[in-house]
């Protein structure tokens, strides 16, 4: 059988799949760490349907002389649905309050939400909330669904444009335990809330690039791999984490200090200078 995967031979070898349902599943499993999703199916020249897939799993692979998949990459996917879900804030924001619940039912069904669901949860649940007049306005959700797409559109060139305020994090990063010494107790929680919101978009971008082939075996961070720096990162912000909330600032003070200012830095800098993979078209808002 042979395989091509978006019109290019696929280097694949099947070893102990007998049906069309094993080869799928074995992609499926290969797509998935990168976000990456099969998007069509033609089997000897053949378009199988959402009504036609399913009774073709079982099909025996010795039947097959032709498998081609068409497969979309997480940014694509992502900035679809991201902008599928700006268009439904802009109709929501300007309808009647009559209208509202039938646009949030069509998007809760859409194949935007499904994959915001299963690939970009925290923005799934910041919808349903919006869109149920419970949670931000369609104004300002409008604001953070801008921003993800800029991330998806141009990872590098989005991160450099935080270069400032990851240093003022660092900066305050260094100052919470006498914040928290001194009874700055809002200064101390607006200063982890940044620190937690900026991590975060860094943790994103480096999703977007790895999903672009970044590896985390090879990608290096303060003289270590990518997948070590980023298991000791998160060790360290769950202890700062229980730390907060035991009001233990000796630790707090040594952790934020010491730890992930530092780390936050060090972060920030290896994916600012990270060649800028290929992407797809995704508009800038």
């Amino acid at each position: 059988m042979n395989i091509s995967i978006n019109d290019r031979p696929a280097d694949i070898t099947l070893d102990t799949e007998k049906t069309l349902g094993d080869v799928l599943s074995g992609i499926e499993m290969w797509l998935s760490p990168t976000g990456n999703r099969i998007q069509g199916i033609s089997v000897n020249g053949q378009i199988l349907g959402e009504d036609t897939l399913p009774a073709s799993f079982g099909r025996d692979i010795k039947d097959i002389k032709k498998l081609d998949i068409t497969v979309s990459s997480y940014r694509e996917l992502a900035g679809e649905a991201l902008g599928d879900l700006l268009e439904t804030c802009t109709l929501y924001e300007d309808a009647a309050f009559t209208e509202r619940p039938r646009i949030a039912e069509a998007w809760e069904k859409s194949v935007a939400a499904r994959f915001l669901r299963t690939d970009i949860s925290d923005m799934y649940d910041l919808a349903g909330r919006t869109l149920c007049g419970e949670g931000l306005s369609a104004q300002d959700l409008s604001i953070i669904i801008n921003e993800r797409l800029r991330e998806i559109a141009g990872p590098v060139r989005e991160i450099c444009g935080c270069e400032e305020l990851i240093k003022t994090v660092a900066a305050r990063m260094e100052e919470l335990p006498l914040d928290m010494q001194t009874g700055k107790d809002q200064r101390a929680a607006e200063t982890i809330q940044l620190f937690s919101r900026t991590g975060e978009k860094l943790f994103r971008i480096f999703f977007i690039l790895k999903s672009e082939g970044l590896s985390l075996d090879t990608f290096v961070i303060d003289e270590l791999p990518g997948r070590t720096f980023i298991e000791e990162f998160n060790a360290a912000l769950n202890e700062l984490s229980a730390a907060y909330e035991n009001r233990d600032t000796v630790l707090v003070g040594d952790l934020s200090e010491y730890e992930l200012a530092p780390r936050l830095l060090k972060f920030f800098s290896a994916l600012k200078n990270y060649p800028e993979l290929p992407h797809p078209s995704v508009p800038a808002p």
